[in-house]
């Protein structure tokens, strides 16, 4: 295949034989959704009641059933400080799951202000009684965790209610950086690091993470007649907006996936290069880079062929991939 603009970031380990398609039981990207706020703001006392589950397993629930891989990397974290991540990861489920679960923008800015609301109620000690809302009070309680990433994440979700593709890729890496890296600043405060080589890792592994899940998400996208992968690199290979829509496999499609992929490639290879200044506490904060690192070997393999069936399966070894991991200590 010709080379891209990001070629240089995989070096030899782009496949040139389009035939080989290694067929390996990737991971999943959608589970069954759980009510949205306006059916689980309930009251602590019903959250919590006999026959009911408590505040913190609705956390628990949520994540498995919405972010799989966050809970697998959630339950390798110190016992201390698994339920505060548990409910930071739930927040961001509750904020992700907005977009999708709306007709029209206007509802969802509803959902979004009321998490603005509730963010600042949670700050003021009157958080709502809303099982996410009150896991949250706690974990801002018990850690001093701070407002302003929450915000962003907030700010940045209620951005991308319009719908619209990103312009270029670093549009991308702005949203990721604003959702996933500060989600991940927030998970280190929770394990009590303050560390600018933590943070630096923390910064290129959440890019990461968010040009990984905009590749992923392609084909559910495409099923929805929306396309929001980068434009400048969709126009660079003469690709259209349609050409997904109708899952075209041509080559130049192709080329496209290489160089968003390469560029998530990058990030963690940057990510990576801090590893020996960065304090091992802060290493589980960083398992994702497990999936991530999984995802990209394996649209490798298939030519980067985003529409391949096998991109879509769940990976079974996931879990004892993210504890061998976490044995060896490293990221």
């Amino acid at each position: 295949m010709a080379a891209s603009v990001q070629g240089s970031a995989w070096g030899p380990l782009r496949l040139g034989i389009p035939g080989l398609c290694c067929r390996r039981p990737p991971l999943g990207l959608y589970a069954r959704r759980l009510p949205g706020p306006e059916v689980s703001g309930r009251s602590v006392a019903a959250a919590s009641g006999p026959g009911t589950w408590g505040t913190d397993h609705y956390c628990l629930e949520l994540l498995r059933k919405r972010d799989y891989e966050g809970y697998l990397c959630s339950l390798l974290l110190p016992a201390e400080s698994r339920s505060s991540v548990f409910a930071l990861r739930a927040f961001n489920v509750e904020l992700a799951q907005v977009k999708d679960s709306v007709s029209e923008k206007t509802i969802g800015l509803m959902r979004i202000q009321f998490w603005k609301k509730t963010v600042e109620d949670i700050y003021c000690d009157k958080p709502p009684q809303q099982p996410v809302a009150i896991e949250l009070w706690k974990a801002v309680k018990r850690h001093n965790l701070t407002k302003r990433w929450l915000m962003k994440i907030i700010d940045e979700r209620e951005k991308n209610l319009d719908d619209k593709a990103y312009r270029n890729i670093k549009e991308l890496e702005n949203y990721a950086e604003n959702t996933q890296s500060s989600l991940l600043y927030l998970t280190l405060e929770i394990l009590g690091i303050k560390d600018v080589h933590a943070d630096h890792a923390a910064s290129h592994i959440g890019k990461a993470q968010g040009i990984v899940t905009c590749l992923r998400a392609t084909p559910y996208h495409g099923s929805r007649r929306k396309v929001f992968l980068p434009m400048d690199i969709c126009m660079l290979h003469g690709v259209s907006q349609e050409d997904f829509l109708r899952r075209n496999r041509d080559k130049n499609v192709r080329d496209v996936i290489y160089d968003i992929a390469s560029q998530a490639h990058l990030h963690l290879k940057h990510a990576r290069s801090f590893h020996k200044s960065v304090p091992v506490k802060a290493f589980p904060a960083f398992l994702q880079t497990v999936s991530l690192e999984d995802f990209l070997k394996k649209i490798r393999r298939v030519d980067f062929d985003i529409f391949h069936p096998s991109l879509q399966q769940k990976n079974t070894l996931l879990p004892l991939y993210l504890y061998m991991q976490s044995w060896r200590k490293i990221y």
